[in-house]
């Protein structure tokens, strides 16, 4: 009987498919059509400025940070979005920056946490400011932006039902090389934050999860060699616009019930056993 029960329900879903009528695919072609307010953390080049131009191309309202100026300025005016020049390590800087759009667009839907410095150094010259510094650009940014939302969420006489964050993390959070100490725990507290964010930003309507880019290549991949993309399960390097893709899909509105959760999109690497022969 329920197997017979499977094969009718799958027949009347082919038939509502073939004939266009089920309101699950109307629901959907519309949701795909919405402007959201999209701010982006370190915008102006590599990952960030896949991102920005993913969300631009897809009709939204797209704003960035960056402390490159020169760079900023260049993705703002070839993308048709708004640039601020910011520090992500000033908090006064990055919340006026916030503020500014909260004034100008009523609220923001999406934020996409990019910043990101990578240094490394043997621990021994490795000093205790340089660690500061690689939190305060990594991890300290996506407290302060998710905090700010909140707190304008919060304030709103009329709810928003939808809210994404994502926050860029790396695969270097679960594993590392020598040297690596600062980057690595700051991209392990950017996937610790995130779980706990996706729980204290429940109440506004907002998910929050990570991704962990691995080899990403952000400039000259003609000149990567075959055995670099031979290494990857899926035979080639990442590419900036492989997270950027990922960003759009978590953002789409019939995908909330995915939440605080960490995205690995590394070509199969981590999943690979690697011993040296």
């Amino acid at each position: 009987m329920a197997d017979n029960y499977l094969e009718r329900k799958y027949e009347e879903y082919q038939t509502r498919k073939s004939s266009g009528a089920t309101s699950y695919s109307k629901k959907k072609t519309n949701t795909n059509h919405k402007t959201r307010r999209v701010f982006v953390t370190g915008g102006a080049e590599g990952i960030g400025k896949a991102i920005v131009k993913t969300f631009r191309s897809a009709g939204h309202r797209v704003a960035f940070c960056d402390q490159n100026e020169a760079a900023g300025k260049e993705t703002a005016e070839r993308t048709g979005t708004t640039f601020f020049h910011v520090d992500v390590r000033n908090k006064e800087a990055l919340e006026s920056c916030m503020q500014r759009l909260f004034e100008d667009w009523g609220d923001i839907d999406i934020i996409i946490n990019n910043a990101g410095i990578s240094k490394f150094s043997p621990i021994t010259e490795t000093g205790v400011e340089d660690f500061d510094q690689i939190l305060s650009v990594n991890l300290r940014p996506a407290f302060i932006t998710s905090r700010q939302l909140a707190i304008h969420r919060q304030s709103l006489s009329s709810p928003n039902p939808f809210g994404r964050i994502i926050n860029i993390s790396s695969t270097r959070y679960l594993m590392s090389e020598p040297g690596s100490e600062g980057y690595a725990a700051s991209k392990g507290g950017i996937y610790s934050l995130t779980h706990a964010l996706a729980l204290s930003l429940a109440p506004w309507h907002i998910t929050v999860n990570s991704i962990s880019p691995g080899w990403i290549q952000t400039h000259d991949y003609d000149q990567l060699r075959p055995e670099d993309h031979a290494q990857h399960p899926s035979g080639r390097v990442g590419k900036p616009e492989d997270i950027a893709n990922m960003c759009l899909f978590i953002c789409r509105e019939e995908n909330d019930f995915i939440n605080g959760d960490n995205m690995t999109i590394d070509g199969g690497m981590t999943k690979k056993m690697i011993y040296v022969e």
